[in-house]
């Protein structure tokens, strides 16, 4: 049992790491709708891992998880994101504030999963913080879209010599 629990600690902060390489690189481009969606769509691909027997959860779990990610922990995210106009492109401001955060939910992960490795399965672990994941990622995401499509509907104040 030891390895999974070993190997769950080193990806989450392999996760937390690389989604912070991400963010970086996300405010030196320009944002686009398939960038904004894309993340969530491949995310879902992972809801496979219910096929499996061992990575079932009760559905009143799963609903707790998939809210609990969508209202509580998501709200962070949407107060650190921000897109802003810039001439024609949208871009997502930067902001040292979602660091900070990508940091504390990756201890409340790493602490909440120290407690809950002990009272389920390794494998329905990783199903909860799964589902609590996509509930946060959901939101933050579909909010980014609209507010995309609200500055993209914008109309630009035209320069005139």
């Amino acid at each position: 049992m030891f390895p999974f629990k070993m190997i769950s600690l080193i990806s989450s902060i392999i996760g937390a790491i690389l989604v912070m390489v991400w963010r970086v690189r996300e405010t030196r481009t320009a944002v686009s709708a398939k960038k904004i969606v894309i993340p969530p769509i491949g995310m879902s691909t992972g809801l496979g891992m219910f096929v499996v027997p061992a990575f079932r959860i009760p559905w009143t779990w799963a609903a707790t998880a998939f809210f609990s990610g969508a209202l509580v922990l998501a709200y962070p995210l949407l107060r650190t994101s921000r897109l802003v106009r810039e001439g024609e492109d949208i871009m997502m401001q930067r902001s040292n504030a979602f660091f900070a955060v990508i940091i504390l939910l990756a201890g409340i992960r790493v602490a909440a999963r120290g407690y809950l490795d002990t009272v389920i399965s390794v494998q329905q672990t990783a199903g909860l913080f799964f589902t609590l994941a996509f509930g946060m990622i959901l939101r933050w995401r579909s909010h980014m879209y609209f507010q995309y499509r609200m500055l993209l509907n914008e109309t630009q104040p035209s320069i005139s010599n």
